[in-house]
Parts: C-alpha cells; sequence; structure tokens
C-alpha cells in the first residue's frame, strides 16, 4: 500500500483548483485563462514526476495503490492504483487537456464556467484511468456526463441543444448497465460484497452469467468507444461542440470504453471474453469499412474527423479481440495515437474555422494558399490518421494485424 497518497492529489487537484475560480478577479477573461493552463501544466508536471520517480517500470503489478473507506454502508471505497496500461492514457489525458486549454483561449462568453467544466473533466478522466474499484470507476464515468453536455450545450453550435440531449440520452442510458453489470460481480455467491477489481478478478462465475455480465458492460462500452450502431452521437456532438471540447471527446472521451473493455471485460471475466472475440473482430471489421464510407460523404470537416474517429476505433476492437499480447498492444498503442492524431485534426479543423467562417468543404478551397502552415499541419496529421508507414499510426494498425 502506498504511504503517501499521489494518485488523490493528481486525481483531486484539477476540480479543487477549479473550485478557486470563481473567487478570481472579475477583470477581464486573462487571468482565468491563465490560471487555467497554469494549473493543467503543473498537473500535467506533477504526473510526470510521479511516473518518472515513484512507479518502477520492470514491475507489472498494479502500484501506487491507494485505498480508503469512503461510504461505509454500502462498502464504497476510495481505490486507486496504476499500471503500465493505466500511465499512457493519464499521460494523454495530461497533454491532450493542456492543448485543450491552449485551445479554448478565444472562448469570452462565461469562461469561469467553461474552465471550471474542462477542470472538472480533467479529475474525471484521470479518476477513471486509476480507478481499481467499480462503483468508483462507476462514479468517474458519471462525472463526465454533465461537464460534456454543459459545454456542449452552453457553448456549441446552431444544433447544439439537439446534439446535447442525444449525447446526455445515449451515454446516461448506457452507463446504467456499467452499475447493473457491477452490482451483479458484487453481490454474487458472496457473503461480504466487494467491488474492489483485485478481488473480484478471483470470483468464478457460470458461463451463462458470465456472458450476461459481459454483455451489459459492453453496451455501455459500445456508446462510448462507440461501437455501430451506438455511435449516432458521435458525429453530432462533434459537429455542433466547441473545437477545445472535441479535442478532449476525441482524445480522451473514445478511450474510456476501450479502457474498461480491457479493464474489467477482459481483465474480470476472461471465460465470457473469449466467446465475444471473435464478434468484436467480425464488428470491428465492419466498422472500419462503414465508417470510412460514410466520411467520404461527409461535407462537414468536423463530421468527416468524427466519422473516422469511428472507423480508427474499429482497429482497437479488432486488437481487443485478437487475444495476443501483440493484438492487444496494438489496440493500446492505437488509443494513444488515435487520441494524438484526433485532437490535432479537430484543433486544426478549429482554427481554420476562425479564420475561413465555414466548415463545409466545397467552401475551402484554396486554403494551401492563404493558410501554408495550418495546411502543411493539416496534411501531417491527415497521413498520420492515414496510418503512413514511419508514423504512431501504421505501428499500432501493423501490430493489431
Amino acid at each position: 500500500m502506498n504511504h503517501f497518497p499521489w494518485l488523490t492529489i493528481i486525481v483531486l487537484f484539477p476540480i479543487s483548483a477549479g473550485l478557486v475560480i470563481p473567487f478570481l478577479p472579475s477583470t477581464g477573461n486573462k487571468i482565468i485563462r491563465w490560471y487555467t493552463l497554469g494549473v493543467c501544466l503543473l498537473e500535467f508536471l506533477l504526473i510526470t514526476y510521479i511516473f518518472c520517480y515513484h512507479y518502477q517500470f520492470n514491475d507489472h503489478l498494479i502500484q501506487l495503490k491507494e485505498d480508503y473507506n469512503w461510504i461505509s454502508f454500502i462498502n464504497f471505497h476510495w481505490r486507486l492504483g496504476i499500471d503500465g496500461f493505466s500511465i499512457g492514457l493519464i499521460l494523454l489525458t495530461g497533454f491532450i487537456t493542456t492543448l485543450a486549454t491552449l485551445a479554448a483561449w478565444p472562448v469570452t462568453r462565461n469562461p469561469r464556467l467553461f474552465y471550471f467544466l474542462m477542470l472538472a473533466m480533467y479529475s474525471g478522466q484521470i479518476g477513471l484511468f486509476a480507478s481499481q474499484d467499480i462503483l468508483l470507476f462507476f462514479f468517474m464515468w458519471e462525472l463526465e456526463l454533465l461537464p460534456v453536455y454543459l459545454l456542449l450545450a452552453m457553448w456549441g453550435g446552431k444544433r447544439r441543444l439537439y446534439a446535447a440531449t442525444k449525447f446526455i440520452l445515449y451515454t446516461a442510458a448506457g452507463s446504467l448497465f456499467i452499475l447493473i453489470g457491477g452490482l451483479i460481480m458484487a453481490f454474487y455467491n458472496s457473503n461480504e460484497f466487494t467491488f474492489d477489481f483485485q478481488l473480484l478478478i478471483n470470483k468464478k462465475y457460470p458461463l451463462e452469467l458470465e456472458i450476461i455480465i459481459y454483455l451489459s458492460f459492453l453496451i455501455a462500452y459500445a456508446v462510448k468507444l462507440p461501437i455501430i450502431p451506438f455511435h449516432t452521437w458521435l458525429p453530432d456532438t462533434h459537429g455542433e461542440a466547441h473545437y477545445s471540447t472535441c479535442m478532449l471527446l476525441a482524445g480522451i472521451l473514445l478511450k474510456m470504453g476501450a479502457y474498461g473493455l480491457i479493464r474489467i471485460n477482459m481483465e474480470l471475466l476472461p471465460h465470457a471474453h473469449s466467446f465475444f472475440a471473435p464478434w468484436l473482430v467480425i464488428l470491428g471489421a465492419i466498422q472500419i469499412v462503414y465508417a470510412a464510407l460514410t466520411s467520404l460523404s461527409q461535407r462537414n470537416l468536423k463530421r468527416r474527423i468524427a466519422y473516422s474517429s469511428v472507423s480508427h476505433m474499429g482497429f482497437v476492437l479488432i486488437g481487443i479481440g485478437s487475444i495476443t499480447n501483440l493484438g492487444l498492444n496494438g489496440a493500446i498503442l492505437q488509443m494513444i495515437s488515435h487520441g494524438l492524431i484526433g485532437a490535432s485534426l479537430f484543433f486544426l479543423a478549429g482554427i481554420s474555422y476562425d479564420r475561413t467562417r465555414t466548415l463545409v468543404l466545397d467552401q475551402m478551397g484554396g486554403i494551401g494558399t492563404s493558410m501554408p502552415k495550418i495546411f502543411t499541419l493539416f496534411s501531417s496529421c491527415s497521413m498520420a490518421s492515414l496510418a503512413l508507414p514511419g508514423m504512431s499510426g501504421f505501428i499500432a494498425e501493423l501490430m493489431i494485424f
């Protein structure tokens, strides 16, 4: 057990710092922007320091464990811990959130609430990737919903209320299945129920029950990842959200579904995963082709990038369904690679819109002449998304196949 609460600090620091924002001077928005950026940078540096000096990379078990009894009568523990899988996604969260804060610089309407919501998301995302308790995992999963809904509903485009409502209905309904599956696992065949990952990994279930639990979790991840046909909220959300919010959605939020699929379904329900693995591969292959073809038909730049994200998540499904070390490592690398590439593409789409005031591809001709630097960066990121040899997308997809 870790004696110094490093993980608790990095989980609670962003949202705690966000509570200070209402008390900052109200003269202009610069103080709020610089304060939020400073918090994000400090958090990212703290994460990097902890992983460099307090994490043992030659130890493959859960490290920096923390376990505090939070709500006794429901056995709800603040139970945290990380391994090599968590590290990459927590570092990705810190990096993307810092960049998204910079991308949000032009936001001038109600900046106090905007930046507080971003910091609340920051805490929820890190908390989810560090959770070692199903109930805490569910709590952090839910913590993401309200900030994204408000960021979309208040700072989105013309159809923002429609997109926000669709987002909250899909994701809130899907989240219930995490709670249902977690309660079944906690109470099954046990005198004292537990939500601890380390204890649940040793539990045995009848295959029929394990399949039901697996399906319950899979439905929730199918919405968040997303897996077709539960993907329709994503293009609408990306199409209407501010591009800083899109960076967080594409860079981090989609990875939460894949993380849960590996951390809970694959590790805690191995027999059901073996049963569903071939279907995941088939679904992934269909998703790659379907979403790619749909992406080509989109005339809105952000919707095109959104469908390409759905297509790329198909590779993650195939890697998880392969049940091989190489395929699984490829899926994890694809999650990190796509997080960086997807966030970059949405950032470039956003700053292009700021200059051209359009996202309609037919009206964006000639930007190579008017915006050569943005055009060059967009071309480079597009080739990375294409998985050009030598880039991270190529390495990840080669490992998966």
